[in-house]
């Protein structure tokens, strides 16, 4: 992973750099900053080493690595469905972050993928959410990385998942919340940065549709009565399909944030989140040709039995 850029003040109470940035990560042990300054993990705009003597004012920036944690290695792992000189295609199974964050830095499906592939050029083009498992697509050099992500920006990829939830209460109703099939849902969803979930406005112009198409019901190998669903959003806000299928009273199994969040617990293996990004169509932006993949995943908990 690249560098950390940080800002250094150019006045304040602290005589040096060193200062600064113990202050500044006062969650850190000082001695280990200052450790860092002195084996010239932090350096300046020119790569060189800023020393732990280095006077305010004489850096605007310094760049540092993030110390890697100790970290429980994912069990699972990605599979390479597409590659070549311009894009990457994966399918990413449950459990597995697309990029680091929190406590995931190595086992990330972008770190993965530099280190298996040799390329430090390669960033997503888009994301799937830690629990959720399916396709996920990687630009493999800068040059043409924006041809691929104006796609997502003009809505040219048709994205198609599934989802598996518990059977509501009453089975014979024609769909949740008074629908019918197929249903079209629509709400304003509103992200905040540094908040877990997201926010619904009901008195604000919906921002986000999700066609939802039924694919059965039955009863999965665990003995759960469940309902399987096909989900085609033509937006992609934030956590949109598990607030879609929430709303309508059709959580899907596995989903600890909606509608309610539930405390913190270890990842169960035994019942990943029950979403799998299954399609993704478009026409590609350099050759023109019809592009089509799809996962080779399941769904553990869908309906094997009617």
């Amino acid at each position: 992973m690249g560098p950390t850029r940080l800002r250094i003040p150019a006045s304040g109470p602290w005589a040096t750099v060193a200062e600064f940035v113990v202050a500044r990560f006062d969650h850190l042990d000082p001695a280990d900053l200052h450790r860092r300054f002195d084996d010239g993990d932090i350096v300046g705009v020119d790569g060189r080493p800023v020393g732990r003597t280095a006077v305010l004012g004489e850096h605007r920036f310094v760049w540092y690595h993030r110390d890697l944690p100790a970290e429980e290695p994912v069990p699972f792992h990605e599979e390479i469905l597409h590659v070549d000189d311009d894009l990457i295609v994966i399918d990413k199974p449950h459990f597995l972050p697309t990029t680091p964050g929190g406590r995931y830095l190595r086992e990330s499906a972008l770190v993965r993928l530099r280190l298996r592939l040799d390329n430090p050029d390669i960033t997503p083009i888009h994301r799937l959410d830690r629990a959720t498992a399916g396709l996920v697509m990687f630009s493999a050099r800068p040059a043409t990385r924006g041809a691929y992500q104006s796609l997502f920006e003009r809505r040219e990829v048709a994205k198609t998942y599934e989802a598996v939830s518990a059977l509501p209460r009453d089975p014979d109703a024609p769909a949740p919340a008074g629908h019918t099939w197929p249903v079209t849902y629509r709400n304003h969803i509103e992200a905040t940065r540094g908040r877990l979930r997201v926010v619904v406005d009901d008195t604000r112009e919906p921002n986000s549709e999700t066609l939802i198409d039924l694919l059965g019901r039955g009863v999965s190998e665990s003995g759960r009565a469940v309902l399987h669903t096909l989900l085609r959003p033509r937006t992609g806000r934030m956590h949109q399909l598990r607030v879609h299928l929430a709303a309508l009273g059709i959580r899907i199994l596995g989903d600890r944030w909606y509608p309610d969040l539930l405390p913190e617990a270890p990842d169960d293996h035994a019942l990943p989140l029950q979403l799998l990004a299954r399609e993704l169509e478009f026409t590609d932006p350099l050759s023109g040709a019809a592009r089509r993949f799809v996962t080779a995943r399941t769904l553990s908990e869908a309906p094997t039995t009617p």
